[in-house]
């Protein structure tokens, strides 16, 4: 194609590359110049045009764009005509749009004349949906470059593909702790049912029971029974591991685990299974929300008939980062006019209880007692918080405060008194609570005769708190039983303060709250053990025990 500028004379069957406006007539972009056209360009006082010329082998644009637009035909999509060098193709089905990105961009690096956009991989599109366009870009398309083109699209078929979403029957699994808000099941069967039929599919009445093994692979079993193409298990705990009481449930009904987790945030803690053949999800707490996440990259594919294993698990790393984070740029509603300065960091807070009077260890106190190093209790348990991720950490002081700020000096730490610690253990979990900085998204409360709990063991505490899967309030565990630190998020901080007497309450907050807590399993027993007795001193491992003590 010569592209210049042409004398009137010689522009007859030129394409023209802009529009004019004449006094009788408007030549547009494109306009193939007959006599007519250029008589009027003449009186419109024009003596030479910038125009298109084609050469031998030229495809005009039109009959390029529609010759590409069939070569890439696929299945479930259909090509609109050609107008102005450009091709649309259409969804004729609501499915899942799958495009090979390494293929459109051969297609796309072939020539600068021929271009072909699409939407975005793994998009739900409906009936009618535009999939992607062919543009040419120049008047005319080279027609060994068109050829070139065809020749790809033959040998290696379609860059994309739609996938019609099959009308899954789905069943739902419901395990319940005692405590459980009836609420929080009735919003996972809500924002379940609104994915499921978003997709084509339907549900089964949700089944609910017992949060054990036994009883999630039961009524497995009979959701197997009445047909479910797809099964999901909500549990009303976090799954932390393969071995957790969801995944076990489904081997327990014969299954066997595919993957457990994906590179999806929210939604990392999905666990994928097969059983008799029909694929099993336990669900992440993420799923109880309606909003986008990891939940609802593996539906999709599902629903297409598409596998869910390792390797497509692995892809969707690429795009995984769904929840808000501070390195997002503004909305567009918020980037016009002055920038708004960076929040600050979110953290979480240590609040660390040395305020009691120590009274089953009188005369002494306990937090002051020295090892064979020298080293008092509530150095060695400070100096375990301060070796995690909790920043800051904040020393609650009552009993005998002079001398424990003694023990600590020159530890970064932040010390708040506890005017009323007297009344008990609450009095001085409030005074540390409210002196936690607002920038704190939670807050885990240690205590201060707990000296053999890593700062391993605190960080595992850490990386459990998430609210967008729901896990707001983490619970270290040993052999079935509670123990301590434990992890409170920001909005529970209301019912701390609320608190009485030597907390107990925080046990109550913990059971009526079930759905919401992380319990995190660990192997050492220090989670259980506090050292506010004589006896208990002589239990600590020998180079903690003070000097006197065998």
């Amino acid at each position: 194609m010569i592209f210049a500028s042409f004398p009137l004379s010689e522009a007859e069957g030129a394409v023209l590359a802009h529009s004019h406006r004449t006094p009788n007539r408007v030549l547009k972009k494109g306009t193939v110049l007959d006599q007519a056209a250029i008589a009027a360009l003449q009186a419109a006082g024009k003596t030479e045009i910038i125009a298109a010329r084609f050469e031998e082998g030229d495809v005009p644009e039109n009959e390029a764009a529609a010759r590409l637009a069939a070569a890439i035909a696929a299945p479930r999509i259909s090509a609109g005509r050609a107008n102005t060098g450009r091709a649309n193709l259409h969804a004729d089905s609501a499915g899942l749009f799958i495009v090979d990105p390494a293929h459109l961009a051969r297609l796309n690096r072939l020539d600068e004349s021929l271009t072909l956009a699409t939407l975005a991989d793994n998009t739900v599109v409906a009936p009618g949906d535009m999939l992607a366009t062919i543009k040419v870009i120049p008047f005319a398309v080279p027609g060994a470059v068109l050829e070139q083109a065809e020749a790809l699209a033959r040998t290696e078929g379609p860059p994309f593909a739609l996938h019609p979403f099959r009308k899954l029957k789905v069943g739902l699994v419901l395990s319940e702790l005692p405590g459980l808000k009836e609420s929080v099941l009735a919003g996972t069967i809500e924002a379940t049912e609104a994915r499921i039929h978003a997709l084509g599919g339907t549900m089964l009445p949700a089944r609910r029971c017992p949060h054990t093994t036994s009883a999630i692979a039961a009524a497995l079993r009979e959701m197997l029974e009445e047909g479910a193409d797809l099964l999901l298990v909500a549990g009303a705990s976090a799954t932390v591991d393969r071995r957790d009481v969801g995944p076990a449930g489904v081997v327990a009904a014969g299954g066997r685990i595919v993957h457990f987790g994906m590179p999806v945030d929210p939604g990392n803690l999905i666990c994928t299974c097969d059983l008799e053949g029909r694929p099993a999800l336990v669900l992440p707490g993420c799923a109880r929300s309606p909003k986008l996440n990891g939940i609802d990259w593996v539906l999709r594919r599902l629903f297409a008939g598409l596998p869910v294993d390792a390797d497509a698990l692995a892809a969707m790393g690429l795009g995984g980062l769904l929840k808000d984070t501070d390195a997002r740029p503004l909305p567009r509603a918020k980037a016009a006019g002055k920038p708004e300065a960076p929040a600050p960091k979110s953290t979480i807070a240590a609040v660390v209880l040395a305020a009691g009077k120590s009274t089953r260890m009188a005369p002494f106190n306990k937090l002051l007692v020295t090892d064979k190093a020298g080293k008092p209790m509530i150095a060695r348990t400070v100096d375990n918080v301060l070796s995690s991720g909790a920043r800051p950490v904040i020393i609650v002081t009552g009993h005998h405060a002079e001398e424990i700020k003694a023990a600590l000096a020159g530890r970064p730490v932040t010390y708040i008194a506890s005017p009323h610690y007297e009344a008990g253990l609450s009095e001085s979990l409030k005074a540390g609570i409210a002196a936690v900085p607002p920038e704190a998204r939670a807050a885990i409360v240690c205590l201060g005769d707990m000296p053999l709990v890593t700062g391993r063991i605190i960080d595992r505490l850490l990386a459990a708190h998430d609210t967008d899967e729901g896990r707001l309030i983490a619970v270290p565990t040993h052999q079935g039983q509670l123990g301590n630190p434990i992890l409170w998020d920001r909005r529970f901080f209301p019912d701390l303060l609320a608190m009485t007497g030597d907390g107990g309450g925080g046990r109550r907050i913990i059971r009526e709250n079930a759905e919401q807590v992380a319990e995190i399993d660990v192997n050492d027993d220090a989670v259980l053990r506090d050292f506010d007795t004589p006896e208990s001193l002589a239990t600590l491992p020998p180079r903690l025990r003070p000097p006197d003590v065998a």
